[in-house]
């Protein structure tokens, strides 16, 4: 699948969304709706990612969910393999909590689970990003290849700052992480300059809509358009909306490709 944008043929990737189980959509949407005090623009339903983003030249999607109890962790991640068996365009991440004990163990279920990778968001968990207690999970996930798609920024928390995320790449260098939301919601001058990593990517979701568009220009740059990836943060944000806004930015035809399709190609290894 492809679409043409001003004569030229993109595919592209969702690299950014939530998916949930059909009894719960509806107000796991609207409680995150009500955490960030937005307007979902969609319910977080399988069907629902696929069919709007089929009419908008998708390709590919990243689908995730958070565990904020450690007794979700294995249902959700079980969930998220599960919907990526059925829907060949779906590549998962696995659940993850700060208080899982067999580190080793649940790494081996999402592999087996044939996930890419762990989900967290510090924020709705409650944790900081650089709790020692959380560097063996960044140095098994190092270890194995495998990614940490991070939450990043807020700035009514302290929890998942770009300088807490440092500290975690200081010590674990050659993680292959995600800093989303252009390295921090809402906080993206603190990112700015100051987040950098030899394995570090960031996503365009929840932000695009939220910051003067130079800034997001500048962010970009700054990290570089071979580390950018597009996303929208569904069940938050539309296809559409944010296809506007990315092609609105004024890159070119090559960079947005990149940051469209070929880095999530690279990074996740997919067909």
């Amino acid at each position: 699948m492809s679409f043409v944008r001003d004569g030229v043929s993109y595919k592209a990737a969702d690299a950014h969304a939530h998916i949930y189980p059909e009894k719960i959509a509806e107000k796991a949407t609207a409680n995150v709706g009500i955490f960030y005090n937005l307007n979902m623009e969609n319910v977080g339903r399988s069907e629902d990612l696929l069919k709007m983003g089929s009419e908008n030249g998708m390709d590919k999607y990243l689908i995730s969910s958070v565990a904020t109890k450690i007794e979700q962790v294995r249902s959700i991640s079980t969930f998220i393999a599960g919907e990526c068996s059925k829907h060949p365009e779906f590549v998962g991440l696995g659940a993850w909590h700060q208080d899982v004990e067999d580190i080793k163990g649940e790494f081996d279920f999402i592999e087996k689970m044939g996930l890419k990778g762990i989900k967290l968001h510090p924020d709705f968990q409650k944790f900081n990003i650089d709790d020692p207690k959380m560097m063996p999970v960044y140095k098994e996930a190092e270890k194995r290849k495998l990614v940490v798609l991070f939450h990043m920024g807020d700035y009514r928390t302290d929890f998942s700052t770009p300088e807490r995320l440092m500290n975690v790449l200081k010590e674990v260098p050659d993680l292959i992480c995600i800093a989303a939301h252009l390295g921090g919601y809402t906080v993206w001058d603190e990112a700015y300059g100051k987040l950098k990593g030899k394995n570090l990517y960031v996503d365009s979701c929840s932000s695009l809509a939220l910051m003067p568009k130079e800034d997001a220009v500048r962010n970009i740059k700054y990290f570089g358009t071979d580390k950018v990836l597009f996303g929208t943060d569904f069940p938050m944000w539309s296809h559409d909306s944010e296809l506007e806004r990315f092609f609105g930015l004024g890159f070119s035809v090559e960079e947005n490709k990149k940051m469209l399709y070929e880095n999530f190609f690279k990074l996740y290894n997919v067909e």
